[in-house]
């Protein structure tokens, strides 16, 4: 499909993506890329990485893999410091990485809840906690005139109840609020732009085809066009919000507070197209 977005809307920018190696996560490298920036992937299966960079390269995007765990203090320092290093500066994080199996509550151990807090909830926060004084305003490598900004991967299962999810649907509440508060602090201070997205069903992605692909495919009746998302409509989503464009609370969420804050954002969006 092609872009909306001019080809150099991100052009010179340096992002790191967790997860990045696989699924939307390797869609937002991939987009971010071939719209001018430089990729840093991390994650935690070296041969995963090392396949998504090489692919990366073969599109002509600058990019490097970094292996590392969101949920080790260490790993998440490391990759921070290796990406300022390797590009010199740190423009845009995204927060893909997320852990997730169905199990209904009475046989989820709280050790298995934790699991996907830490990956999902504590792993967003660590990163966005060792990245701050790269992506703030005069930050190394920085512009003193503005900030980074930070996007965080959540979802749409705790806007409503969820069979066999209440980990998951917990640690993506958690991180909706982290997005927020982040958004409200960072943003202040800092002149850090934090934004959320929530996707729902997306086509070819572990959340349809390994955690219910039978429940999954009957729902395509219900949606209006008969069709899931993909994952190249989160990575839009994602550019637009790496871009110096708009400032919101969580794409994804009709009815909510989330919305464009002046017409100026109406215009950037205008000239970006």
């Amino acid at each position: 499909m092609e872009s909306p977005f001019k080809a150099d809307i991100v052009k010179g920018k340096v992002a790191l993506v967790t997860g990045g190696g696989s699924g939307i996560g390797y869609e937002i490298s991939l987009q971010l890329g071939k719209h001018g920036a430089s990729i840093a992937i991390m994650g935690r299966r070296k041969h995963v990485i090392d396949s998504a960079v090489a692919a990366l390269h073969s599109q002509g995007v600058p990019a490097i893999g970094l292996e590392g765990d969101v949920r080790k203090d260490d790993d998440a320092a490391r990759v921070v410091e290796s990406t300022f290093k390797h590009f010199g500066r740190l423009d845009i994080l995204v927060n893909a990485a997320a852990g997730n199996f169905l199990v209904p509550a009475e046989y989820l151990s709280p050790n298995g809840f934790q699991t996907v807090i830490d990956i999902d909830t504590v792993g967003t926060f660590r990163m966005c906690h060792k990245a701050l004084k790269y992506l703030k305003k005069g930050g190394p490598g920085k512009d003193p005139s503005t900030g980074g900004a930070i996007i965080n991967i959540s979802a749409i299962l705790h806007y409503g109840a969820t069979w066999y999810q209440i980990h998951a649907s917990a640690a993506k509440a958690a991180i909706d609020s982290v997005t927020r508060s982040l958004a409200l602090e960072w943003g202040t201070d800092h002149d850090i732009r934090v934004n959320g997205i929530a996707p729902g069903a997306v086509d070819d992605t572990a959340g349809v085809t390994k955690l219910a692909p039978e429940e999954m495919l009957s729902k395509i009746k219900e949606k209006p066009l008969y069709k899931f998302g993909e994952k190249w409509d989160i990575a839009m989503a994602a550019l637009y919000l790496a871009s110096d464009a708009v400032i919101l609370d969580a794409l994804g969420r009709p009815g909510s507070r989330s919305c464009i804050r002046s017409l100026d954002d109406l215009d950037f969006l205008i000239d970006s197209l």
